[in-house]
This record gives structure tokens, sequence and C-alpha cells, in this order.
């Protein structure tokens, strides 16, 4: 009985996986259709991560290579006009040498009499000097209203705004108060600088600078009263070589008179007998013009530099200049008075 009951209790000697099949085995996960689509998801986005960083670079770099680019052509290009406008402040020290020089050993001018441009080859290269006394324009501080009132029409002003500019520039070098008696402002009884214009009414930057307009087809240059009237200016004759049309319609010359003038002085510069013959055979009045004029001269300087290949380089720069030519006794025999950076 012991024995049976004992032999009940033993120990079972089958295993376990017998009894539990696969209990001892280690389970292991399954891939499934989702686990997939999810891998290819993850690597999906992350290539697409990378393509997008690689896009941003790229752009970023695009830019950064666009600005260094336009940084270097504008340095190149503040480098070359800086040297262009040395180039043209050199050829207007030397003309104003050259000129002195022809005046004081007439049988070896270096400039020849009555030459409105000279012509400089430079290794660097070209420049264009011209020169215009300014007996060229008209005194501002001393030209007639009626002279002001033509020189504006000339310029193709409407004559109601050539007249208001007139009285304007009347009232500002004869100054009233509001009792009729004149006023006692000395900055403002006669113009120290013909920049003082703008302050007139009616002369708008257009007007005293100089604009272009249209003609059919094409753009044409009208000058400004800056070219026709100055504080250096003659007060009765203008230089017949260089004042320009505007100016000799202002001191009464006909249209006729104006382009018949113009066209002869292009042949070459007129001489006193020149003039005297001009004038008698087209019926010209000489009372209002001249040959040559005073001890200032204002000199314009359009400099181009000279490329490696030779050629000379689209960039200009224009500089110009009033001197002053001093009588014997002083020190320096010339005055630089004024320079002027025009573009």
């Amino acid at each position: 009985m012991w024995t049976n009951r004992t032999a009940r209790r033993g120990t079972d000697d089958r295993s376990l996986s017998s009894v539990m099949p696969g209990a001892g085995k280690i389970p292991t996960p399954q891939a499934t259709k989702g686990d997939g689509l999810c891998y290819v998801n993850q690597r999906g986005g992350a290539l697409l991560t990378v393509l997008w960083l690689s896009a941003a670079l790229a752009a970023i770099a695009f830019s950064l290579s666009s600005t260094v680019r336009e940084e270097a052509d504008r340095a190149g290009t503040s480098l070359e006009g800086l040297r262009a406008h040395y180039l043209a402040s050199g050829a207007i020290q030397r003309c104003s040498m050259e000129l002195l020089w022809s005046v004081m050993t007439p049988e070896n001018r270096k400039i020849a009499r009555g030459a409105t441009v000279v012509h400089y080859t430079f290794p660097t290269g070209d420049v264009d000097v011209e020169i215009t006394p300014e007996t060229a324009k008209l005194d501002v501080n001393s030209v007639p209203a009626s002279d002001l009132a033509r020189l504006g029409m000339a310029l193709g002003l409407q004559p109601q705004q050539a007249q208001q500019i007139a009285s304007g520039i009347e009232a500002f070098r004869h100054p009233v108060n509001s009792e009729g008696f004149p006023t006692f402002q000395p900055p403002r009884t006669s113009f120290q600088e013909i920049e003082e214009l703008l302050e007139v009414p009616g002369v708008t930057p257009e007007v005293f600078y100089g604009t272009y307009i249209r003609e059919e087809d094409r753009l044409v240059e009208r000058p400004g009263l800056v070219e026709c009237l100055s504080v250096f200016g003659t007060k009765d004759r203008v230089d017949a070589n260089t004042a320009s049309p505007a100016v000799l319609a202002a001191v009464g010359l006909s249209p006729y008179a104006v382009s018949a003038l113009v066209a002869r002085r292009k042949a070459s510069p007129l001489t006193e007998s020149d003039l005297n013959d001009f004038a008698s055979s087209n019926g010209i009045s000489r009372e209002r013009l001249r040959v040559e004029g005073n001890s200032i001269v204002t000199m314009r300087a359009t400099a181009r530099l000279r490329l490696d290949n030779g050629q000379l380089s689209d960039l200009k720069r224009i500089v110009s200049a009033q001197v002053k030519y001093m009588p014997p006794g002083y020190d320096l025999p010339i005055h630089f008075l004024r320079w002027y950076d025009a573009r």
C-alpha cells in the first residue's frame, strides 16, 4: 500500500516538453506586413530629410556665391571708377599747365589758340578735356531780366516759366520789403554760388542741371542754367567760340545767326578777324560777341581707362574744375577755385 502510494507520488520522468509542446523553446518575434511598411516609411522619411537638407544647402551656397560675385564686381567697378577719377583729375592738371605755357610762349604752344577740346592719350587710358572760358556764360548777378527770359525760352521753357525765373532772379538780386524799399541783407543781394539758383521759384533740378527730352524716336540733351550762367560770367560780350546756342540766343542773335555761327566754329576756332568777316558777311552784330575771354576757365575732363586687351572701358568718369590764371606778381600762377565731381 505504501508502495503503491509511493509509486503514485513518484516523480514523473517525462519531460515538460512532452506534456507542453513548445514550452522549452524561446519565442521569436514574427515579422508582419504592417511592420515592413513601418520600416520602409522610416527609410523614406530619412531620405526625404536628406534631400531637403541638400537642397537648402545648395540654395545657401548659390546665394552666397552670387553675393560674393556681386561684391567682387562692385569692388572692381569702384576701383575702376576711382582710377578713372584720378586720371581725369591729372588730365585737368596737365591741361591747365599746358594752357599757361601756351600763353607764355606763343611760339611754342602746347594747345592751339582757340582750341575747345584737348585729347590726351596715357598708358592707363584716354581723356578728353573741354576748355570753356567763363565768358561763354552770362554773369548771373548782372545779366538783364530780358536776357534771362530769352535764355529760359531758348532752353525750351514755357514763356510763363521763363518769365517767372527771370523775375525770381531779379528779386533775389534786389530784394525789397513790403513797403517797396530795398532791404539790407548782404547774403541775399547777390549770388555767391551758382547753386543758389535752386532757391529761385521755378528753378527745378531739371532746369538747373539740364535733362533729356524726346524728339521723334531719340533722346536729345537739353542744357541747364548751370551751363549758361555763372558768378564769374561776362557782363557784356560772350565768347563766340564756346558760348552755347542758348546763350547766343539770350544776347539777341536770331535762330539763323545762331545756326550759322555754330556751323562756322565747328570748322575751326574763330579769331578776331574771322569773327569780323563772319559778322559782316552774315549781317550779324558784333556788339555782344568776342573771342576768348577773361582769366577764368572751366575744364571738364572725361576719362576712360584702358583695359588689358588694349580697348577702352565703357566706364566713364567726368571731373570739372574752375581754374583762375593769376596776373604776374603772385606766388602761384594757377589757382583752382573749385572742383566738381560730375559723375
